[in-house]
C-alpha cells in the first residue's frame, strides 16, 4: 500500500502507453478508507482520457464513490453473489428476498428507483429466487 511505489508504477506503465490503467491490490481485508486513499493517490498519475479501472471492488456505495473519483470500471463478485443468495440492495438498505413475508408482498422492489424495477413486485421476485434455488439444488 505504499503510495511512492503506488506513483512509480503508474508512471512507468504510462510510460509503456497502454490503452488503459487498472488499479489492482486493494479490498483484501485493509480498511476501505485506506482503500480510498490508495485509488484516489493512483489515480492522479493515470491519463484521464484513457480507461481506468478498479479491480475487486463493488458494493453499491463503492461503485458510486468511486466513479465520482474517476475510475471507469469495477468488478467484484459481490452484486453476482448477493443476487444468487436473494439479497437486494435498495435504497432502503440491503433486501432479503427470499423470507417468507415477501412471498405476497405486492410492493415495488425499490419504491426510491426510477429505472425498470420499479414495475417489479416482490412476491413474484421472491417466487422466482425460490425456484431457481429448487434448479440449482438438483445439481
Amino acid at each position: 500500500m505504499d503510495l511512492e511505489l503506488r506513483k512509480e508504477s503508474a508512471e512507468r506503465t504510462v510510460e509503456i502507453g497502454f490503452p488503459g490503467y487498472a488499479i489492482g491490490g486493494l479490498s483484501v481485508g485493509e480498511p476501505r478508507e485506506r482503500t480510498r486513499e490508495v485509488i484516489e493517490a493512483t489515480l492522479q498519475y493515470l491519463p484521464a482520457d484513457k480507461p481506468r479501472y478498479v479491480m475487486g471492488v463493488g458494493t453499491p456505495e463503492e461503485i458510486v464513490e468511486y466513479a465520482c473519483l474517476g475510475v471507469d470500471m469495477m468488478d467484484c463478485v459481490l452484486p453476482t453473489r448477493a443476487a444468487r443468495h436473494g439479497l437486494l440492495f435498495t435504497s432502503d438498505g440491503k433486501v432479503s428476498i427470499k423470507q417468507a413475508r415477501y412471498t405476497l408482498d405486492e410492493g415495488p422492489l425499490d419504491p426510491n428507483c426510477g429505472c425498470g424495477c420499479a414495475g417489479a413486485i416482490r412476491g413474484p421476485t421472491c417466487d422466482t429466487c425460490m425456484l431457481r434455488m429448487k434448479c440449482w439444488l438438483k445439481f
